[in-house]
Parts: C-alpha cells; sequence; structure tokens
C-alpha cells in the first residue's frame, strides 16, 4: 500500500452488497466514524478535467488521500480502468486513466501503469490522489442572466463565449468566477474548489441553460438525475443547432459509442461499441432552408439527450453527414457550403463565430421541494440573426434587391 494510506484512516463502505466492493480511505483522524452521505460533505478538492462528463457524481475523497476499491469476481477480464470508474464515481475515466500511467495506482499491492491491464478479479485497487494543482477561484463581478433562483439551486441563461469552470488556459472570467461573484460562499461544495456547484457544464461556445447547486443536498439531488440523464423521467434537455445539408428522415436516433480520437486528442470520435462510451441523441427537424438556387441546404434541428458526454451533439451530427454550422472542430470540411448561401446569411454566419447550438430547454425535479421544474430559453440575437438570414428565399432575395435598385439615389 502507498505511504500514509494505512496510518489514522477511517474505512467507509458503500454498503450495497453488489459484486464490486468499494471502501475509501481517507487521512483524517483516527477512530472518526464516516458514512457515504457524511462523504460527500466533506470538503472537496479533487474536481475533473475540463473535456470529460457534463455532470458529476456527488462522492468523492479528499485530494491527497486515498481510496480502495476491491474487485468483484464479475472484474475479471474487464478493464483496469473501466472497473475503477465504476468503484469511484467521483473520478472520470481518462482521470483514472492519468493517475494510472502516473503511477498512483495500485492492483493488489503492485504498482499498475496501463490502464487497459486486465483483472483477475478479487484483487484490491488503490489510488493514491495527489493534492489540487489549481487555487481556489475568486469572486468576480460578471453579469449572469438568472432565470431562476432559490436557496438551493440558481439556473442560468449561459452566454456563447463564456467558459463554465475555471481550466488550462482560463483561470478568470469564468462561470464559476461569476457564480461565487453573485452567490458568495453559499455554493454547493462537493464539485470540489474549481467547481463548486456545478453539476453539468455546458462548451465555452454553446449557449443556454444551466443549473447550478447551492447546498450539498441539490447537488446530490441534481447529479442523481443527471447520471440517469432522464431515464425515470425526471430530467429533460433540449437543444436547437442549425445544421448543414437536411437529415434524409425527419426524426431519427443516432447511437453510437464515443471516445477521446486516437488521431487528435483534443477531439472526440465515434468508435465501436464497447470500446468508447455509450452516447444516444435523438433529433427531429424543425424547418430546413434553401440555397441561392433554392436547393437545400440546411436544418434547424431538434436534439434531446439520452447520455451527456463530451461533444456529442457535434460528434454525433457530423457523424451521420449533418455537421453545425460554424463548428470548426468537427464541420471543417462542410466551411466552403458557406458560399452557396445568401450574402446575408454569409454575413450572419460570420458574424455568429461559434457552432450553431443553444441549449434551450432545460426540466429536472427540484431536489428538495420534489417540485417539477421546466424552463425555456429563446434563441440568442447571433443564432436568430442566422435563422432570419437563413429564411430569406432566393425570390425574395431578388425581389428585395429589386427593389432597393428602383429607389431614387
Amino acid at each position: 500500500m502507498f505511504a500514509g494510506c494505512r496510518d489514522r484512516t477511517a474505512v467507509i463502505k458503500d454498503g450495497s452488497g453488489g459484486g464490486l466492493r468499494a471502501r475509501f480511505v481517507l487521512p483524517i483522524r483516527s477512530g472518526t466514524n464516516v458514512t457515504v452521505q457524511g462523504l460527500a460533505r466533506l470538503h472537496m478538492a479533487t474536481g475533473r478535467p475540463d473535456d470529460e462528463h457534463d455532470h458529476q457524481s456527488p462522492e468523492a475523497v479528499d485530494a491527497g488521500g486515498c481510496a480502495s476499491i476491491m474487485a468483484g469476481d464479475d472484474a475479471k477480464g474487464k478493464r483496469l480502468d473501466i472497473v475503477l470508474a465504476a468503484g469511484m464515481a467521483s473520478f472520470s475515466r481518462s482521470r483514472l486513466q492519468a493517475l494510472i500511467k502516473d503511477g498512483k495506482v495500485l492492483v493488489a499491492g503492485k504498482v499498475a501503469t496501463d490502464p487497459d491491464l486486465r483483472l483477475l478479479g478479487g484483487e484490491e485497487l488503490s489510488i493514491i490522489l495527489p493534492p489540487p494543482d489549481a487555487p481556489k477561484p475568486r469572486a468576480e463581478n460578471i453579469p449572469l442572466a438568472v432565470v431562476f433562483e432559490d436557496e438551493h439551486l440558481i439556473v442560468i441563461d449561459k452566454p456563447a463565449g463564456l467558459v463554465v469552470h475555471p481550466a488550462a488556459g482560463h483561470a478568470r472570467g469564468t462561470l464559476v468566477n461569476a457564480l461565487i461573484g453573485h452567490c458568495g460562499d453559499s455554493l454547493s461544495g462537493i464539485g470540489g474548489v474549481r467547481r463548486p456547484g456545478i453539476v453539468h457544464r455546458l462548451d465555452k461556445d454553446t449557449s443556454g441553460l444551466l443549473v447550478v447547486a447551492k447546498s450539498d443536498t441539490a447537488h446530490a439531488g441534481l447529479s442523481e438525475q443527471f447520471a440517469a440523464h432522464g431515464a425515470d423521467g425526471r430530467l429533460e434537455r433540449a437543444y436547437l443547432a442549425v445544421v448543414w445539408g437536411v437529415p434524409p428522415r425527419n426524426k431519427g436516433v443516432i447511437d453510437a459509442a464515443l471516445s477521446r480520437s486516437a488521431r487528435n486528442r483534443v477531439k472526440i470520435a465515434v468508435v465501436p461499441e464497447g470500446s468508447g462510451r455509450h452516447a444516444v441523441s435523438q433529433f427531429a427537424v424543425v424547418e430546413t432552408f434553401v440555397d441561392k438556387d433554392g436547393e437545400p441546404v440546411a436544418s434547424l434541428v431538434r436534439l434531446v439527450l439520452e447520455t451527456g458526454r463530451t461533444h456529442q451533439i457535434r460528434v454525433h451530427m457530423a457523424h451521420i453527414g449533418h455537421p453545425l454550422l460554424g463548428d470548426t472542430t468537427y464541420g471543417s470540411g462542410f466551411q466552403t457550403r458557406a458560399a452557396r448561401l445568401l450574402e446575408e446569411a454569409q454575413t450572419a454566419l460570420k458574424a455568429l463565430g461559434r457552432q450553431a447550438l443553444h441549449a434551450a430547454e432545460l426540466g429536472f425535479e427540484h431536489p428538495v421541494t420534489g417540485k417539477g421544474m421546466r424552463f425555456r430559453s429563446e434563441l440568442p440575437g447571433d443564432l436568430d440573426r442566422l435563422l432570419t438570414a437563413l429564411r430569406d428565399t432566393p425570390t425574395k432575395a431578388r425581389r428585395s434587391s429589386a427593389g432597393r435598385r428602383r429607389r431614387p439615389a
């Protein structure tokens, strides 16, 4: 075992009785009794990588401590990182993979550095948790569009361009900085020092609705709903996106696993089922648009997520041949299609300067009162102007141009 992991520790068992028996070992005062529920109220300082899930689990272990799980017999033949991720929900799989490669993981008392190591079953898996690598974010006076707020949670309409939480290259000017300035110390601490109250997130250049926990009870309840991805009917999330082309069907389901791209680690890619994270998106075509010649060129699509993976909508729509307008990461091969748009639409697309994606609807069960909460967000000005320009038909454009030419100088 790692030095210091056995001395003056408390052992917490999850009591689930499942094949994967977990215990968490913390460097706290000897003899202290800690429950799994109490663990969620400890000071959190571990955080997650910026590019992982868009929801976060309420359980976590203090940074600088140790954690271990006992792999059950059903872990035989499974990857080390997958078993760890199943037993330690507070850590993303990519975070655990990094810890493994850094020599921070023991399998049956021996250091393991290969995330793909296949287990025999029954091994003790131990992790040493490094201290946080970032200071506590500071409060900043950044205007927020508050849609709803009570003592337990706050719903924000996030503008495009605002990063959700501090990360490499974005130490200040984030939504978290703004929330600390707005809410003070009332934000839940379960998300860690870099992500207080954050239970899900939106990409920097995606606008729309986002809920943040102000109490630990709310954080735990919301995290549970986001982890279920709406399977129990409590959580609803819908997005509006403008995509290139028109899908062959008005409605459809995209079921394609996602993982970090082997060619470009900044990107997410569709991978064979079983080698990535399960991901499912539902889409429905709301409106279609034509180009200068009257041919279909783009569509407004409503998307509902059955899972919540990094860049899920952007990757899934690109996978079926309909990437988002303005998405230079996953739709770079479609940029020349902008020349087919009418002049006003080209101007609006250039001014957009981001992927055409908006989190338009958010519904959840209030984690304290149990009341159903439903919110809608109107399209922001940049996307609204793009749609207005796309709705202009070649005939309308010719009439408008002729009208302008007939006006006296």
